[in-house]
């Protein structure tokens, strides 16, 4: 379909990257366009973390449409080989971008989108249903209508649950105030939250091992801060990575710190505990239940993931797969069993089309539960599903996605948290950028010391060693 010649805009959901670069897009291509975002500014779910570190460098965080319409309105780009932090991403980069001449009359701020359907349609009718304009509600009641929707609304306000069975511990949803979201500012501004109490820190992933790292050093500051890691699992080897022997320093220097931190005894391991209950104690602390066993705290971080909301898509006609949420297409190809960040393969609008004919989920939503997601993909989504909206089916499908290779997603804990250890340290430097021609179907990327080329098809990949570091990582 196309949509470049209609009278109604592309409605875009989320004013965070990816929403911003399928905005910086449809720019290009002349096509009209209203981004819809839920919070006050530009990127209020990555202003939320935006102390949080990216594993990932400025040169793969930066969409190329963007960067031409930031360019024209003369913006510096920043130093390529650095990590930016969330708060980078927005301050020298979104908020900037938002205030282009192209975007600054097209974002809507405050404005949370609460249904899409189809105007006189719901999910049974057929007869004329693609004809048919998408009709938004507002959570103020307003409604507008579409030619297109592009939801990258994310999933940071849909975490999952911590009830070890993928539904709410009994006693969960009571308890809200004393369950901390994922990723809080342990060291700045929940500083008082957490210095001195003792913290339990659910989950397995990037996130919790952040928060982990962060409640360490505060335990270290603060007498009587104790830490807690809370875990499904019996091993923790995929958290803590192959250390010394990993392939790649900076996931290994990330699971080194944590396994030192578990070892020293500054963070107590809780395994093989699967919450079932969740009650307050007598004395106004949490108690987590798991059979027999006990954790109590006076506060819990739940770092379990996130899913996304299809709820306000209900009415529209979506073709999802049972297991992770994303389109039956895309799938396997993210499958977290399967593959990391950096070995998805390229993919853009045919992997993502739904029945329902000018609706893509792009971005983190796209990907359902599965906790693979770069930002270099996203903005191949977007670019690719703008490329189809204006009838231009050559460039959709020539889908290329350049990134690093695995382990690269977010966090602080990569290069340390000072600007010499992100410099370099025992475990070699921080990654360095190397140009790569990649032909179609390829992806390519540096990560520590490896230089790493990838036949990023569903059908092969295989990585090459090009140079390590020598040093204490071997």
């Amino acid at each position: 379909m196309s949509v470049a010649s209609s009278e109604l805009p592309v409605v875009v959901i989320g004013a965070g990257p990816v929403g911003l670069a399928a905005a910086a897009h449809l720019a290009e291509r002349d096509i009209e366009f209203l981004v819809l975002e839920s919070g006050p500014s530009v990127a209020a779910a990555i202003d939320e973390w935006r102390h949080v570190k990216l594993f990932s460098p400025w040169r793969y965080d930066i969409d190329g449409a963007a960067r031409r319409l930031l360019e024209k309105a003369g913006w510096e780009e920043p130093d390529l080989d650095v990590l930016p932090t969330g708060g980078d991403l927005i301050d020298a980069y979104l908020a900037p971008l938002a205030k282009t001449p192209q975007l600054n009359d097209r974002i809507r701020y405050n404005a949370t989108v609460t249904a899409v359907t189809r105007v006189g349609f719901d999910r049974i009718r057929t007869a004329g249903r693609e004809n048919a304009p998408f009709l938004v509600r507002l959570g103020d009641g307003a409604e507008l209508q579409a030619s297109a929707v592009i939801d990258a609304a994310g999933t940071w306000r849909r975490p999952n649950v911590l009830g070890g069975s993928g539904i709410p511990a009994r006693g969960e949803a009571g308890l809200a105030d004393q369950l901390a979201h994922a990723l809080p500012d342990v060291l700045g501004r929940d500083r008082e939250r957490f210095a001195g109490r003792r913290t339990a820190v659910v989950g397995a992933g990037h996130s919790a091992a952040t928060t982990l790292l962060e409640l360490g050093q505060l335990a270290e500051q603060v007498p009587g801060t104790e830490v807690l890691w809370v875990v499904r699992g019996t091993d923790q080897a995929r958290t803590y990575g192959g250390g010394e022997a990993d392939e790649l320093p900076a996931r290994g220097a990330l699971g080194s710190r944590l396994k030192a931190l578990v070892q020293s005894g500054r963070v107590e391991l809780v395994s093989s505990f699967r919450i079932e209950a969740i009650s307050r104690t007598a004395d106004g602390r949490v108690e987590l239940a798991a059979g027999e066993r006990r954790v109590v705290a006076d506060t819990v971080v739940n770092s379990t993931g996130f899913r996304p909301d299809h709820q306000m898509v209900g009415e529209l006609r979506l073709d999802l797969d049972p297991i992770l949420g994303a389109t039956r297409a895309l799938a396997p190809l993210i499958d977290p069993n399967q593959h990391s960040c950096g070995t998805v393969p390229p993919h853009g609008v045919d992997e993502l089309t739904h029945p329902e004919p000018g609706y893509y989920a792009v971005g983190a939503k796209s990907y359902g539960r599965a906790p693979t997601f770069l930002l270099a993909t996203g903005y191949e989504q977007a670019r690719s599903v703008v490329a189809a909206l204006a009838g231009d089916w050559d460039a959709a499908r020539d889908v290329q996605l350049n990134l690093p290779e695995t382990g690269v997603c977010s966090s602080n804990l990569a290069y340390g948290d000072s600007a010499d250890e992100a410099a370099g340290g025992c475990c070699g430097p921080a990654p360095q950028a190397v140009e790569v021609t990649a032909g179609r179907g390829l992806a390519t990327g540096i990560s520590g010391g490896l230089l790493t080329v990838i036949d990023a098809s569903p059908k092969a990949q295989a990585s090459t060693q090009a140079s390590t570091q020598s040093g204490c990582c071997g």
